[in-house]
C-alpha cells in the first residue's frame, strides 16, 4: 500500500512539473479535494509547486535548466526538515564519502547551518582551520568575499575544498567579538588522525579521539596496546578525551564504547517515527565491524575494561562522541568531566539514489542505555569543570529548525561565557605584556600534547582516576542528580494535591 502511494505521488509530481498550468474549474477543484481527502495526497500543494515552476520557466530573467530547478526544489524540501538532513548530488555524495575515509583536500572543519549561514561545529585537530584560529561556534559569513547567506552546507564544503597549496579567505563572525574576523588559510591534504595517545605518567594513559572514522576502532586498539607497552605493564587508569569531537560513523562510537565495556552490554538504541524502536547496538563485534573479518579489540589487555576511567566532554562533543559518553556514564564505567555536550541526538541515514547522489535524512533519535534522549539537551558531566579558554558555546538547541527533545527535557542553548571571556582577555593581555607577542600555535600544540598543569579539565580527570575512592564516589553523579530532581518534583506535586 505504501509503495502504491509513493508511486502515485511520483506520478502526480511528474505530471505537475512537466505539464502546462491549466485553468481549473470549480468541479475539478472539488474532485481534487475529494481525492486528497481519500488518498492523503497534497494535490493543492503539488498544484502550487507546478504553478511556481511554470512562472519561473516563463518569467525568470534567465532560462534555467529543468534539472537545476528540480534539484534545487529537492534540496529545499530536505534541508527544511532539520539542520542535519540534506540532499547530495553525485559530487556532494563523493565528498561525504571522502571525508569519512579520513583523507581529503581542504581546510579541516566540521560545519553545519544556522539562521541561513554556515556555522563551524568544530575545527579538526592539526589542520589548516585549527592553526588559523577558527573556533567552534564561528559563523562563516563569507568565503573569498562571497556571502554564505542561504548557501547550503554541501555548496560551502565544495567551495572550501580544493587543491592543496591554494589559498582561501574566510570572514568569520564570532559572538564574543565586535568586529568580523578575516583569516587567510592555505588548503592542505587533510589526513585526519582520529586517535592520539600519550602516557601522562607511570600507569596512567590518555587517548584522544578527534573524529569517528572507518579506522577509529582499530586505531584505538593500537593506541591502547602502545600505551601498555610504553608503560611496561598494566595501566592503572585511562582518560578518554572527546572534547570538540563532532562525531562521525555510528559503528565507530559502538566500537570505542565496546573497548571499555564488558561484552554484550547495550551501547545505544534508536527510535524512529511514532517512537517505534528501530535498533539496538551492543558491545559486540557484529555491531561495530563494517565488514566481516578479525575483531581489532579481541587482544585488548583485560584491565582496560575495569581500571578507573574518565571521559572529557564539552559543548563541541557531538553525536557519536555523545553516544560513547552516555553509554560509559549509564553503565557506571567512567566519570564524565568537563561541560555539557552539544546535544545532537538524531540519527542520519545515507540513502544512495539512482542518479549517483544520496539523501542524508534523519530517520531516528538515539537513546542511551538508560533510555535517555540527549537531543537538544546534551550529556551532563558528573564533575563539571569549566574551560577558562572557552569564551563561547554553541549547541544543538541553538540551530534553527532543530528537532525537539522527545521526552520533554529542558533544552539547553549555548552563548557567550562572559566571566570566562573576561578571564581569557585578561590572560591574553598578561601573556602579551610578558612575551611581547603570543605564539598563535602555542595553544594548538599544547592541546595535541596533553598537559594537566595547563588543562584544568584534564587535571581533574587525572586526580579522579588516581583516587579510586573519589572516582567511585563520582560515578553517575549527574544521573543521580536528575533522579533526585525528579523525586523532589514528584513529592512537591503530591503535596500540592493534598
Amino acid at each position: 500500500m505504501a509503495q502504491q502511494t509513493w508511486k502515485k505521488i511520483a506520478l502526480y509530481t511528474m505530471g505537475a512539473l512537466t505539464g502546462a498550468v491549466l485553468t481549473v474549474s470549480a468541479q475539478s477543484i472539488a474532485a481534487d479535494k475529494a481525492a486528497e481527502k481519500k488518498e492523503g495526497l497534497p494535490i493543492s500543494s503539488l498544484r502550487n509547486m507546478a504553478e511556481v515552476y511554470s512562472q519561473v520557466k516563463a518569467n525568470y530573467v534567465s532560462d534555467e535548466k529543468d534539472e537545476k530547478l528540480i534539484e534545487n526544489a529537492i534540496k529545499g524540501m530536505v534541508s527544511g526538515l532539520d539542520p542535519h538532513s540534506e540532499y547530495m548530488n553525485k559530487e556532494g555524495y563523493a565528498d561525504m564519502q571522502e571525508s569519512t575515509s579520513g583523507e581529503f583536500g581542504g581546510l579541516g572543519m566540521e560545519i553545519g547551518a544556522e539562521d541561513g549561514f554556515v556555522k563551524v561545529v568544530s575545527p579538526i585537530e592539526d589542520t589548516p582551520a585549527e592553526r588559523a584560529g577558527v573556533k567552534s561556534g564561528d559563523f562563516i559569513v563569507k568565503i573569498d568575499n562571497e556571502s554564505t547567506r542561504g548557501m547550503s552546507v554541501t555548496d560551502a564544503v565544495k567551495k572550501m575544498r580544493g587543491k592543496p597549496g591554494t589559498k582561501i579567505t574566510l570572514t568569520l563572525s564570532r559572538k564574543d567579538s565586535t568586529k568580523p574576523i578575516v583569516v587567510n588559510i592555505t588548503r592542505a591534504m587533510i589526513k585526519v588522525k582520529s586517535v592520539r595517545h600519550h602516557l601522562l605518567e607511570d600507569g596512567y594513559g590518555y587517548v584522544r579521539v578527534s573524529q569517528f572514522q572507518e579506522r577509529t576502532v582499530p586505531a584505538l586498539a593500537e593506541a591502547i596496546a602502545a600505551l601498555s607497552k610504553e608503560n611496561k605493564g598494566p595501566l592503572k587508569g585511562v582518560i578518554l578525551d572527546l572534547r570538540d569531537d563532532p562525531g562521525g560513523l555510528l559503528n565507530g562510537a559502538v566500537g570505542v564504547s565496546a573497548a571499555f565495556l564488558k561484552p554484550d552490554l547495550l551501547v545505544v538504541s534508536t527510535k524512529g517515527r511514532d517512537n517505534r524502536s528501530a535498533m539496538e547496538l551492543k558491545s559486540r563485534p557484529e555491531d561495530y565491524l563494517l565488514a566481516p573479518g578479525g575483531d581489532p579489540l579481541k587482544d585488548l589487555p583485560p584491565e582496560i575494561k575495569t581500571v578507573p576511567m574518565a571521559v572529557l566532554i564539552n559543548s563541541g562533543s557531538a553525536s557519536a562522541s555523545e553516544i560513547v559518553a552516555g553509554a560509559l556514564q549509564d553503565h557506571r564505567r567512567a566519570v564524565l568531566v568537563g561541560t555539557r555536550s552539544f546535544g545532537k541526538g538524531s540519527v542520519q541515514s545515507v540513502i544512495p539514489m539512482s542518479n549517483g547522489g544520496a539523501l542524508k535524512i534523519t530517520t531516528a533519535l538515539y537513546y542511551t542505555p538508560k533510555d535517555r534522549s540527549i537531543q537538544a539537551t546534551g550529556i551532563l558531566p558528573d564533575v563539571e569543570v569549566q574551560d577558562k579558554n572557552r569564551t563561547f558555546e554553541s549547541r544543538e538547541a541553538d540551530l534553527s529548525g532543530h528537532i525537539n527533545n522527545p521526552t520533554g527535557a529542558n533544552e539547553v542553548k549555548g552563548g557567550v561565557l562572559e566571566q570566562q571571556a573576561e578571564e581569557a582577555e585578561k590572560a591574553a593581555k598578561q601573556a602579551k605584556a610578558k612575551d611581547g607577542k603570543k605564539d598563535k600555535d602555542e595553544d594548538v600544540g599544547s592541546r595535541r600534547k596533553p598537559d594537566p598543569s595547563k588543562d584544568d579539565q584534564l587535571r581533574k580527570a587525572l586526580e579522579l582516576v588516581k583516587d579510586p575512592a573519589q572516582w567511585q564516589k563520582s560515578l553517575g553523579l549527574a544521573a543521580a542528580k536528575k533522579t533526585d530532581d525528579k523525586t523532589a518534583k514528584g513529592k512537591d506535586a503530591a503535596k500540592g494535591k493534598k
